[in-house]
């Protein structure tokens, strides 16, 4: 018998997707949340635990997420890859099964900021 309670664990990136990042780091201040982020997180947690996966120092990102009001909605703060159904990040390459693809995109890459997207 399935359980009905239990959630999949989505861990989703700080920097890049939920706030305005676009490259210049600052160890003392998290930009703004990005347009949509807040709904988007909402959403997601109706039917998933979400977890905030970071780099940043864990207290000022609790600040960020109180501040945003999204207390309510992710579950937890890491930065440890933890086991989870799905990780969002802006900078992380899908791996299709074919390694020569792979290396191609890693040569490649450009986080979406700097894609021109």
């Amino acid at each position: 018998m399935e359980n009905k309670s239990y959630k999949k664990t989505i861990l989703i990136d700080l920097d890049g997707v939920l706030n305005q990042y676009e490259g210049s780091y600052s160890e003392n201040f998290i930009p703004p949340v990005r347009e949509g982020a807040k709904d988007f997180i909402k959403t997601l947690a109706q039917k998933f635990e979400i977890k905030l996966f970071t780099t940043r120092n864990k207290l000022l990102a609790s600040k960020w997420v109180i501040e945003n009001e999204l207390e309510n909605f992710i579950t937890d703060i890491t930065n440890i890859k933890e086991v989870a159904w799905i990780y969002v990040d802006d900078r992380c390459i899908n791996f299709d099964g074919n390694f020569e693809t792979l290396t191609n995109n890693i040569f490649n890459f450009k986080p979406w900021y700097k894609a021109g997207i």
